[in-house]
């Protein structure tokens, strides 16, 4: 894969140019023959309109020798009003199915770059920040679909006006030609000073774009933290510096394309102006003709203006292929899965994350099948280290057995590394270092659960398409949820989300909790999944945890101790490391850190419960 990382942060990585091509090869399949249409009729239109500069040429030598008269002009009229009408629909033709063969290449890239976006490793889209992935699957999106009504045909259409002009220069007479080629190491020059400076001013554009994205993405999901915390006013210079920064980008590639037009001036006035001198020597020396000379001038004219338009159509497309490249670079991301694939068929061992525990089964559970069922283990790590990006250690060494069936509560401190052990665990993050066991179906439930602009059963099927509403029906009552049902006469196609009813925090987990059970996981793990609907929900969300881990291994991230103290065992962390484990007694027996939290925890309650 060729594939260049970004030059700044951590941003998702940006498609190198045989990449890029590549993959518009492939997404080109089957439209080939149309596109090959397309340039035989830009081809055609170009030649066409080649002839009305020959057309007054001729007129003028009729004119001015006297050989002239109505006729000669009505029938030199007349060709020329056919070869419009003709240049004009090879012209239509040519643009209406190139645009349509772009837009359909793009949707199919669109649709692949989002397809992948939902498959991406979480700890990348972290790392990167979701605006830039939204900036790729929006701005970019946009910029690459501006450039359809001019690039493709332009470039057919330019490409081919330059050649059949020179070629007709030369058939005039060849010191016109001459003259207009020695003016083209102008436009050469031009060109080679905007490739060597626009690419890179584009991207940087871009790249702000995204980092601009990303602020106000941040600043809008952690509105009630900002307000909370008198952060406002810090998050609107964050997003007045990166908003400074898109214009400071902008400014700079308009700049970059008021030089290029200032270069194009200068080669247009040095080509009028060598035709015009050479014209004027080759009839005075009687070597062409008047007509022969307008006949020149005019075709220079009609290529002045392509060439003009074909290094601006350059700049437009290096706009949309910065575009382009970044869209590819995530879709050209390898998924966990094909990773492990690639380094499979390489003959290297998959990092950190394994298979199944039941697939690398102990002999001796084997040979036991009775003592397997009351001994298999559901999640093992050895040695488990991560860490984010270049920052500090975030988990260190950590060994850990969770029996298939039980339920493990995790618990501790702010920023002890419950989260992140969590999502080791799942596969959202690979470890660093160590090894991490656990079942292949494994389902996580942040305290940040989603509800999907859409009905209630859709909402559900998410996690099980196949799902009857019966099945539906017995995993809200399972979890308390039954009460969504009578939002409206609808019930099941009651739409809920942004565009419907609104959902209390505590119904959106439940909802959550619902999609869970549907979607019938080996292993669960509820990431403090109950701890932001609130005391007076509390209780409820408890007895639906309890009913969706019921039967199946789980892992909660206790926010509440209560939550915990329900659990088969408890592991406490802090900094990184796992420092007791035990049931809810013996723990308070033991007098440590979990018996410490668990007083401070009780003061609270009763405070709470004496207001």
């Amino acid at each position: 894969m060729n594939v260049a990382s970004a030059a700044t942060g951590h941003a998702l990585p940006v498609a190198g140019g045989r990449a890029t091509a590549g993959e518009v090869w492939r997404l080109s399949r089957g439209h080939r023959l149309r596109l090959a249409a397309v340039g035989l009729a830009g081809i055609l239109s170009t030649a066409v309109d080649l002839i009305p500069p020959v057309a007054i040429g001729y007129l003028v030598d009729r004119v001015q020798t006297g050989t002239g008269d109505l006729g000669t002009v009505l029938t030199v009229t007349g060709v020329m009003a056919l070869s419009a009408v003709l240049g004009a629909a090879g012209t239509a033709v040519t643009i209406a199915h190139a645009t349509r063969i772009y837009h359909t290449v793009l949707a199919a890239l669109r649709e692949r770059l989002v397809s992948r976006a939902m498959l991406l490793p979480r700890h990348l889209v972290e790392r990167a920040g979701t605006g830039d992935l939204i900036s790729r699957s929006s701005d970019d999106v946009t910029a690459v679909a501006d450039a359809a009504p001019a690039v493709i045909p332009a470039l057919t259409v330019t490409a081919c006006t330059i050649v059949v002009s020179l070629a007709g220069l030369a058939a005039l007479e060849w010191p016109y030609a001459a003259a207009f080629a020695v003016v083209l190491p102008v436009y050469a020059l031009a060109m080679r000073w905007y490739l060597r400076i626009g690419p890179r001013v584009y991207r940087a554009e871009r790249a702000a774009m995204s980092a601009r994205a990303q602020q106000i993405l941040e600043s809008q999901r952690g509105h009630a933290t900002v307000l909370g915390f008198g952060l406002a006013e810090h998050r609107h210079r964050a997003v007045l510096t990166d908003s400074w920064g898109v214009a400071v980008q902008s400014i700079r590639a308009r700049t970059v394309q008021s030089m290029l037009n200032a270069r194009l001036n200068l080669g247009e006035c040095l080509s009028l102006a060598a035709v015009l001198v050479v014209g004027f020597v080759l009839v005075d020396h009687g070597l062409s003709t008047v007509g022969g000379a307008t006949t020149a001038m005019l075709l220079v004219l009609r290529l002045l203006g392509p060439v003009n338009q074909l290094l601006f159509v350059v700049d437009t497309l290096q706009s949309a292929l910065a575009s382009l490249s970044r869209m590819i670079g995530v879709v050209t991301i390898p998924t966990a899965e094909e990773a492990d694939a690639s380094m499979a068929q390489a003959g290297r061992a998959a990092p950190a994350d394994q298979a199944d525990p039941a697939d690398q089964a102990d002999p001796a559970d084997q040979a036991d099948p009775a003592g397997a069922a009351e001994t298999a283990t559901a999640v093992r790590l050895r040695g488990v280290a991560f860490r984010y990006a270049d920052g500090p250690s975030v988990l260190d060494g950590i060994d850990l057995d969770i029996p298939a069936g039980r339920h493990i509560a995790i618990v501790g401190p702010s920023g002890a590394g419950k989260t992140t052990l969590a999502s080791v665990i799942a596969g959202v993050h690979r470890p660093d270092g160590g090894t991490v066991t656990r079942p292949r179906r494994t389902a996580v439930i942040s305290q940040e659960v989603h509800v999907f602009a859409g009905t209630l059963r859709e909402n559900l099927t998410l996690a099980a398409p196949d799902a009857t509403d019966g099945d539906i029906r017995a995993a809200l009552e399972t979890t308390g949820a039954a009460d969504l049902l009578e939002l409206s006469a609808d019930a099941l196609d009651t739409v809920v989300g942004t565009r419907g009813h609104p959902l209390t925090e505590a119904e959106a987990q439940q909802l959550a909790l619902a999609r869970l059970l549907l979607a019938d996981p080996e292993l669960a793990i509820l990431d403090e999944a109950t701890a932001e609907a609130g005391s007076a929900h509390a209780e409820r969300l408890d007895r639906a945890s309890e009913a969706v881990l019921a039967g199946r291994s789980g892992i909660v991230i206790a926010h509440r101790l209560s939550q915990a103290a329900t659990c088969d065992r408890i592991v406490v962390m802090d900094a990184g490391r796992v420092i007791e484990t035990g049931t809810h007694d013996e723990l308070l027996t033991a007098g440590g850190t979990y018996a410490r939290l668990w007083a401070v925890w009780q003061a609270g309650q009763e405070i709470s419960a004496s207001r």
